[in-house]
C-alpha cells in the first residue's frame, strides 16, 4: 500500500493490500477500497452527495472494487441512505473528471471517458464503455457491453449490447463488441434475432416478454431480454422503430 503524505484519508476508511493513493487525493469516511485500487491527485471518493435534503450525519459511504483506477478529479459521491453505498465495480476505469453520483451501480470492467456525468442512482452493466462529455439522467440504467458514444444524452434506459449516441438515439447493435469478447455465433445470431424482435414496432417490454416465453436458448440473449421486465425510464429505440406513446417511453 502506497499513500502520498498530502492525501487525506478519514476515518472509518478501508484502503485493501497494493492501494495507491496519489497526492492531495481525498478519501472521505466510510470508503471501502478494493486490493490494488489507484486514486489520482485530487481525486475525492465518498464526499457528500448532491442533494438538498441530505444529512450530512447519515452513515453512508462508496465501494470500489479490486484494480480499479480512478483519475485525476474525479468525484464519487456517498449514497444518501444509511448502511448503503454508492459502488464502482472491478477494474473499472474512471478518466479525468469523471462524476459518479450518489447511489450509483457501476459493474466491473467498466470505462468512464474523460467528463462522463452520472447522476444519482444510475446502473451501468459490465464492459459498458461511455464516452467523453455523456450525460446520464438520473435512474436511468445501461445494460452490459454497452457502447455510450462521446456527449451522449441518455433519458432512457439501454439494453444490453447496444450503441447508443446523441440524445437517446441507437445506431445498431454493437457486433464488434461481442466479438471482441468472444461470443459465440449462435450467441451474436439470438440477439439480432431478439434485438429486432423486440424493437419490431409496439412496446417492448410486451415483446421481450413474448420473445422469452417463446424460449431463448442462449443466456447471452436472455439477459438481453430480461433486461426490459423492470426500469422506470423507458427505453431507447433505432430510430426506425420510433418512440411511441405508450407508458414505456418515459
Amino acid at each position: 500500500m502506497s499513500v502520498h503524505p498530502t492525501a487525506i484519508i478519514e476515518e472509518g476508511v478501508q484502503l485493501g493490500a497494493g492501494c495507491v493513493v496519489q497526492p492531495y487525493a481525498i478519501i472521505k469516511r466510510h470508503s471501502v477500497l478494493g486490493e490494488g485500487v489507484v486514486v489520482h491527485p485530487f481525486a475525492v471518493v465518498g464526499g457528500d452527495p448532491q442533494y438538498l435534503k441530505f444529512d450530512p450525519a447519515t452513515n453512508s459511504g462508496v465501494r470500489i472494487g479490486a484494480g480499479t483506477v480512478i483519475r485525476e478529479h474525479v468525484t464519487i459521491n456517498r449514497s444518501i441512505h444509511a448502511d448503503h453505498a454508492t459502488t464502482v465495480g472491478e477494474r473499472c476505469f474512471l478518466m479525468a473528471n469523471t462524476h459518479v453520483g450518489h447511489d450509483c451501480a457501476v459493474a466491473d470492467d467498466v470505462v468512464l471517458a474523460n467528463n462522463v456525468m452520472l447522476a444519482g442512482h444510475v446502473e451501468i452493466g459490465s464492459f459498458t464503455f461511455v464516452g467523453g462529455g455523456a450525460g446520464i439522467h438520473q435512474f436511468v440504467r445501461i445494460g452490459e457491453g454497452v457502447m455510450v458514444s462521446g456527449l451522449t444524452r441518455l433519458t432512457r434506459d439501454v439494453a444490453p449490447f447496444l450503441m447508443v449516441a446523441e440524445r437517446d438515439e441507437v445506431p445498431g447493435f454493437n457486433v464488434v463488441g461481442l466479438k471482441r469478447r468472444g461470443f459465440s455465433r449462435e450467441a451474436i445470431r439470438e440477439l439480432k434475432e431478439s434485438f429486432h424482435a423486440v424493437f419490431a414496432g409496439g412496446d417492448p417490454r410486451r415483446n421481450a416478454a413474448a420473445r422469452l416465453a417463446a424460449g431463448a436458448v442462449t443466456a447471452e440473449a436472455r439477459r438481453f431480454l430480461e433486461f426490459f421486465a423492470a426500469g422506470k425510464r423507458g427505453f431507447v429505440r433505432p430510430a426506425a422503430a420510433g418512440h411511441g406513446s405508450d407508458e414505456n417511453t418515459g
